[in-house]
């Protein structure tokens, strides 16, 4: 359940891109809040600037200009040492399109995880508990070319949520699946938010996944033109 602490805090955002002699404007002045344990969805068209904007919270891109806090420490003044070890830490990533190793078994993908965070306690042991919790307890040892897409969605959900980060970020995750499938990687996210915790921020241009949202922000142009409240029905 969300507490009255904002967990994300971006005020004023820009993110300028210079191509050749033309200037791109990704990201014009964005500024919202996100709340510890919410489940937001930003969404909004191919182009309207989510990534970037996901990629400024994630702490893998600086911002032109503007303020990004994460539980009131400003990281746009962070040096290179102090972002990777948030990155390794405290963000869970999921992508669009999974990102998994093909030669390691799902058990081993979801494991690396924890060793690039240098956790190496009951590595295999946390690994398959999070496997079960996501619903492949029974396909632990499967290579990715052994899975279907929406399985190797999962193991990648497992990975991002196996080293228990403060907070997850979602780019695109149901945009390779068929629309069933996607439907269920969905809840499957809402049902670990509400099980697990984390503060889930969800880009996507699906908007049957704002269904699953406390919280809607539309971008659209680099700049947030609405929220949509759906508080009283989540």
């Amino acid at each position: 359940m969300a507490t009255k602490e904002p967990m994300v805090i971006v005020k004023n955002l820009h993110r300028e891109f210079t191509l050749g002699d033309h200037i791109v404007y990704a990201l014009r002045g964005i500024s919202m809040e996100v709340y510890e344990g919410e489940f937001v969805v930003v969404l909004g068209p191919s182009g309207s600037g989510k990534t970037t904007l996901l990629n400024q919270i994630g702490g893998i891109d600086s911002p032109t200009k503007g303020s990004i806090k994460i539980k009131g420490e400003e990281i746009t003044q962070w040096r290179a040492g102090q972002l990777g070890e948030y990155r390794r830490n405290s963000v869970g990533w999921i992508f669009q399109f999974f990102n998994l190793i093909p030669s390691l078994r799902a058990w081993e993908n979801v494991a690396l995880a924890l060793e690039f965070k240098g956790d190496r306690k009951n590595i295999k042991k946390r690994a398959f508990e999070m496997l079960t919790a996501v619903g492949l307890g029974d396909k632990t040892k499967r290579f990715p070319s052994q899975l279907s897409g929406g399985e190797q969605q999962r193991v990648a959900i497992a990975r991002a949520l196996v080293k228990n980060p403060e907070i997850i970020v979602a780019d695109e995750p149901t945009g390779n699946l068929d629309y069933n499938t996607g439907q269920k990687i969905a809840d499957l996210m809402k049902n670990l938010n509400e099980e697990f915790g984390g503060t889930y921020i969800v880009v996507s241009h699906d908007i049957s996944i704002t269904k699953k949202a406390k919280r809607v922000f539309h971008l659209q142009d680099g700049q947030i033109e609405s929220v949509e409240d759906h508080s009283s029905v989540n």
